[in-house]
């Protein structure tokens, strides 16, 4: 028996993922942590039969928010089987680089990489050996066409500080910033691996093209409606999926045989080559040292 702590849950492919752990693992327990109180965990019981699934409180755009979850996990976790899982679904696209977590940085980074850096460092002590970590990224931090569908320019790596920082910038801003911070998911899953025992294992996860997610829900009403339409033709195709067989398969990654190498990139469920601008060491050591003084870890390393 273990526990899964789970991002991203309560929609799209998450849901339906959250649903087949609850299903395919009875006596495992599964912890959302969620932003608002709602009753998913009551829905997911009554969908699955599985009652255990429980929440957590936690907004990912404040660090501080972050640090009180955690500190509740942990809580939780002393009365419960040990961590053997974790799944960082949650994520956004915004429209702008403009818009802020609590703690003033640009939104999308904020979320997308510094609030997993927190979280998986304040919880790291809990894992049990063997264990499993997936944090979702996505393929269009390839830079290419066919990952970008022609719509999400490449990333751009400006250097952490800049990226974590708000500035003026529209929707091709906004998008850029997406494929920037699925970068640097990749990144911060391989400076992860280097500081994990042997035995738990770290992998950055692309589910592929998933309309229906909600991710594009800052955009406007007529971006909405022309990826919704098109998603729906590319279900069909190799490279796109519905929530539900797209859930299915991440959850299968989580818990199924071993994908590959620890750090690897997984591509629905197969382990594959990342970008070549992925693998930039001196990048990822950035990326964890300036994450590390941006979320209040680095006083702490120093007097541990």
């Amino acid at each position: 028996m273990g526990t899964t702590l789970m991002t991203g849950g309560t929609r799209g492919l998450g849901r339906h993922a959250a649903a087949h752990l609850l299903r395919t693992r009875p006596d495992d327990h599964l912890v959302l942590l969620v932003r608002g109180d709602g009753d998913i965990a009551r829905q997911l019981t009554r969908e699955t039969g599985n009652p255990n699934v429980t929440t957590v409180r936690c907004d990912l755009a404040s660090l501080a928010d972050i640090r009180r979850a955690a500190a509740e996990v942990r809580e939780r976790l002393a009365t419960r089987p040990p961590l053997t899982g974790f799944l960082a679904n949650a994520g956004l696209q915004m429209t702008s680089t403009e818009a802020t977590t609590a703690d003033g940085f640009e939104l999308t980074f904020g979320v997308n990489v510094l609030a997993n850096h927190l979280l998986l460092n304040l919880l790291l002590d809990l894992f049990a050996n063997p264990a499993r970590i997936i944090v979702v990224g996505s393929g269009v931090h390839f830079g290419d066409g066919k990952n970008g569908l022609g719509v999400v320019p490449p990333p751009r790596w400006d250097g952490v500080t800049a990226l974590a920082a708000p500035r003026p910038g529209g929707v091709r801003a906004g998008r850029e910033a997406y494929a920037t911070s699925k970068l640097g998911v990749v990144y911060l899953v391989h400076a992860l691996k280097r500081r994990l025992p042997a035995g738990i294992d770290v992998y950055s996860y692309a589910p592929g093209f998933v309309p229906g997610t909600g991710l594009i829900r800052d955009a406007g009403v007529l971006s909405r409606a022309a990826v919704a339409t098109v998603g729906q033709l590319l279900r069909a195709t190799p490279i796109g999926a519905g929530p539900a067989k797209a859930g299915r398969t991440l959850a299968r990654t989580l818990t199924g045989p071993r994908p590959g190498d620890s750090g690897e990139y997984v591509d629905r469920g197969v382990a594959m080559r990342s970008s070549e601008e992925s693998y930039d060491r001196a990048r990822e050591e950035e990326l964890w040292a300036v994450a590390d003084e941006l979320c209040g870890l680095a006083a702490t390393r120093r007097t541990a």
